[in-house]
């Protein structure tokens, strides 16, 4: 039986005043009213607000709503924070996204009719808190007037569906089984791990469910029948009225390839497009930056240290709704693509991502183990073994923090079970700005196979950071498949000195689920048998990396 941590509501924060807010259903949502000056003398004057809208508690450790607040009302802003439907003190069944929408719309029709609302709103917040601003977007409530999501998704948590007729498609995560049953049982949070010796995963779901006396909604919506009840039951955000959006992604955030996904969407609706704003940082979810200092990696932050990251955080949410929320300054000076270069300072603009003056590079896998320009002379094939016994591990404990941990992958390359390749030392700096691509055809022995792709840069001293990654799941593997994986965007100085190296392999546990080697489906698995996996190297489909990399502006840069 795995060992449950229950995590109830923390007390109300003195600096806000809570309320219950009535849906149009009648179901009541605790609602954190902060003023600015409160709560010695609390203005309450018509001005703009900030609404936040969370399942994680609004006055919790976890996500530190009171201090956040404090940066905002310390701007004049006022600050509507609220433990969404089922969560901690809202009435309500706790149930995964569907009810986010008119929730989103009933909340700030509450807040523009207060005393101290003007009647203009905007939006904050990171994960399932970036994902309810969408769906207050796709509400059309015309008091909405700017969102800044960050490291989030209109499909966040969303189950891998299967399309007729593919052969590929997303590998699982785990979490997509774990958070229902987690975050989302009911009320409270209940925190447990999978043991990966036990198998069935989905008897270990069950002992929780029993020890917890009930059931979770959200998990029998989703196994072992998926129900994909509609999240935007009106119509999908990108239908609805275009809002200004800030949208911040991290290059190390797991979700990362959710956020690019509606990019790619926002992309082909020209009105969208022009009401987007793009910035992407050197971060993972839950706000560790690669250049944090080692006093900064900790896993509990106190209160001093969180105010003192709170700028990096929430400056540009501010300077963001300035021009949009209050009407002061111009769009035009807002960078319409503003990114970091992971591995250097400060965040560079662009008018488009990639930008403009990058182009693809390829590399090639060969069965020396070298990754260079030169494709191979003749087609070639390499094995791995895939062991449901012996999974290749995750890159670290939480996936959400991986900069937290900021692991050396290096040793990962020694295993029998993953395939390495690497290039030479690079002779001058090399950035890369835009897409990574693997590319290759793959079979196995047995019904079902994943292939997982890590890129990662390796220093002079041998130790290795992963700087992209993807992964790809195969049906009908038995006969060969040619497979693109998308590895995500990557904004990363590869330095002089370093080199690139590619890691291919079929399990990364426990952060997706493993294939049991059966082709039964991973959650509900019990037996399991190992799989003999090739890929090709060489011929018409080679195993291949592209990158998209700038320009050595280095000469043009020295002229006079």
């Amino acid at each position: 039986m795995p060992q449950i941590v229950h995590v109830g509501p923390a007390p109300v924060s003195p600096a806000a005043r809570e309320e219950r807010v009535r849906m149009r259903d009648g179901v009541r949502l605790a609602t954190d009213v902060y003023l600015p000056g409160a709560p010695a003398e609390p203005d309450t004057t018509p001005g703009d607000t900030i609404l936040i809208r969370l399942p994680y508690d609004k006055s919790g450790e976890y996500t530190f709503i009171p201090l956040i607040a404090e940066y905002f009302t310390d701007r004049g802003y006022r600050v509507v924070a609220q433990d969404v439907r089922g969560k901690f003190r809202s009435e309500g069944d706790a149930l995964l996204f569907v009810n986010e929408v008119e929730d989103g719309y009933d909340t700030i029709d509450w807040i523009v009719q207060q005393p101290w609302s003007n009647g203009r709103v905007a939006m904050w917040g990171d994960s399932y808190y970036g994902y309810t601003q969408w769906a207050a977007v796709a509400s059309q409530h015309p008091a909405l007037k700017a969102i800044a999501p960050r490291v989030t998704g209109t499909m966040l948590g969303e189950p891998v569906r299967t399309v007729p007729g593919e052969r590929t498609r997303p590998v699982e995560w785990a979490i997509t089984y774990l958070y229902p049953l987690t975050y989302f049982h009911s009320q409270d949070a209940y925190f447990w791990e999978l043991d990966p010796a036990r198998r069935p995963f989905s008897a270990q779901a069950e002992d929780v469910v029993a020890e917890l006396g009930s059931r979770s909604l959200s998990y029998d919506q989703w196994y072992p029948h998926a129900v994909h009840l509609p999240r935007f039951p009106l119509a999908s955000p990108f239908d609805a009225r275009p809002v200004p959006t800030l949208q911040t992604i991290g290059w190390w955030d797991n979700c990362a390839p959710l956020s690019w996904a509606d990019v790619a969407e926002i992309e082909t609706r020209p009105a969208w497009a022009l009401n987007h704003f793009l910035r992407i940082e050197s971060m993972d979810h839950e706000s560790y930056y690669l250049d944090d200092p080692l006093t900064a990696r900790v896993e509990e932050r106190g209160d001093e240290q969180i105010r003192a990251e709170l700028p990096r955080m929430l400056q540009p949410a501010v300077d963001f709704f300035e021009v949009f929320v209050r009407g002061r300054g111009r769009a035009a000076d807002i960078p319409r693509v503003s990114w970091n270069l992971a591995g250097t300072s400060g965040m560079r603009a662009s008018e488009t991502w990639p930008p403009s003056q990058a182009a693809t590079r390829t590399l090639y896998a060969h069965a020396s183990g070298e990754l260079s320009p030169d494709a191979p002379d003749a087609a070639a094939e390499r094995e791995w073994l895939h062991d449901p016994e012996q999974l290749v591990p995750s890159s670290v404990p939480n996936a959400f923090a991986f900069l937290l941990f900021q692991p050396d992958e290096a040793e990962l390359g020694a295993r029998a079970d993953v395939l390495s390749f690497t290039t030479d030392a690079f002779a001058r700096d090399v950035d890369l700005a835009g897409p990574v691509r693997v590319a290759a055809s793959v079979s196995s022995d047995g019904p079902v196979m994943d292939v997982f792709a890590r890129l990662l840069d390796v220093a002079p001293d041998g130790t290795a950071l992963r700087v992209a990654r993807g992964q790809v799941n195969v049906t009908g593997a038995g006969d060969s498949a040619t497979v693109v994986i998308d590895l995500g965007q990557v904004g990363y100085r590869v330095h002089a000195g370093h080199r690139l190296r590619l890691h291919v392999h079929s399990s990364d546990f426990p952060e997706f689920l493993p294939q049991p080697g059966t082709g039964e489906e991973p959650w509900g698995a019990v037996a399991t048998t190992t799989n003999r996996q090739r890929v090709v190297l060489g011929g018409d489909e080679p195993l291949r990396v592209t990158l998209t990399v700038l320009p050595d502006t280095r000469a043009e840069e020295a002229r006079p």
